[in-house]
């Protein structure tokens, strides 16, 4: 990674295109390794990990997980997912946070000196550009390792620095051992769950796609459409 000491650095992840793009290589993000090796680059001012909620289920799988990002460390921005009918009269599900990623990083530009988006979304190349006319770096981290590759050209193109996903991996993945040793059978043999980091078990579940509409959860995912 490419940073000058005392660098001011703001992290956006938009956590679905995170969340996929570690999946597609085959890890799991671990998100207080993730701060320590950016806050030992420079001067570590915020952390943003934007993801919408489902908030009409009495359970959401990631809320563990923001709960957890939201007390160690990160600023969380939320919001519900948008619900609508298409043509065909299938319910489809969307949440995107583009918009609310872009405004923070515009915010925050000039008390910065180093951007730090993690999407390979190509609708920010834009954004990129505006920020780097202020006199701002932004690298962004994504993979072209992937099948598809998830960093579009024209965005890695635009930014100061790319970051490979795949060779931060080392740095920044969870531990195998946290996954096999979720359980632990106590004196009468019936297994109880270790106590453990919430963010770490909450990995393997499933977070929305800000990528792609979504039918009814019980029917699997459906092609992205315009609507909505």
């Amino acid at each position: 990674m490419k940073f000058y000491p005392n660098e001011r650095i703001g992290i956006f992840i938009d956590g679905a295109n995170l969340y996929n793009a570690a999946r597609a290589l085959g890890f799991d993000i671990d998100y207080k390794r993730l701060l320590e090796v950016f806050g030992s680059e420079g001067r570590l001012i915020r952390a943003f990990y934007y993801t919408a909620l489902l908030d009409d289920q009495e359970y959401s799988p990631i809320r563990p997980l923001v709960d957890w990002l939201d007390y160690n460390g990160y600023t969380m921005v939320t919001k519900p997912t948008k619900e609508f009918t298409d043509s065909y009269g299938r319910r489809k599900i969307k949440g995107n946070m583009d918009i609310e990623l872009a405004v923070d990083v515009i915010d925050m530009a000039n008390k910065l000196d180093h951007v730090v988006i993690f999407s390979g979304d190509g609708d920010f190349r834009r954004l990129v550009e505006a920020v780097q006319r202020k006199g701002v770096r932004v690298s962004i981290v994504s993979t072209v390792r992937s099948q598809p590759p998830m960093a579009a050209d024209e965005l890695r193109r635009q930014a100061d620095v790319f970051i490979e996903l795949q060779d931060l991996a080392p740095h920044i993945s969870r531990e195998v051992r946290h996954r096999e040793a979720r359980y632990h059978h106590d004196d009468t043999g019936d297994e109880e769950p270790i106590d453990g980091n919430v963010a770490d078990e909450m990995h393997d579940e499933a977070e929305l796609d800000d990528a792609e509409d979504y039918d009814d959860p019980d029917d699997g995912p459906m092609p992205a459409t315009n609507e909505g």
